[in-house]
């Protein structure tokens, strides 16, 4: 029965590719999105723009709650170590 159904779902198969090439892509993304590495660099740039006079400090403190939220995220879920892991 494998073989036959491998047979008949053959015309698929660049189907099934594609979407495991987008469910890679889309884990990748994930990890770097959530890298506690990138948060703080994140946040670093965002400091240096307040200090500039870039962004408002009403600016500044949304932004740095949300990035504040992604990074407890990804260090609750596991996502990378900060460590190119």
């Amino acid at each position: 029965m494998g073989l036959i159904s491998e047979v008949l779902l053959l015309p698929f198969a660049p189907v099934r590719g594609a979407r495991w090439a987008v469910g890679q892509v889309l884990r990748e993304a994930e990890r770097i999105y959530y890298d506690p590495a990138t948060v703080r660099a994140e946040l670093a740039r965002l400091e240096e723009q307040l200090e500039a006079g870039e962004i408002t400090e009403e600016e500044f403190d949304r932004r740095e709650d949300e990035l504040l939220d992604r990074l407890e995220t990804g260090l609750h879920s596991g996502q990378a170590t900060g460590d190119g892991t």
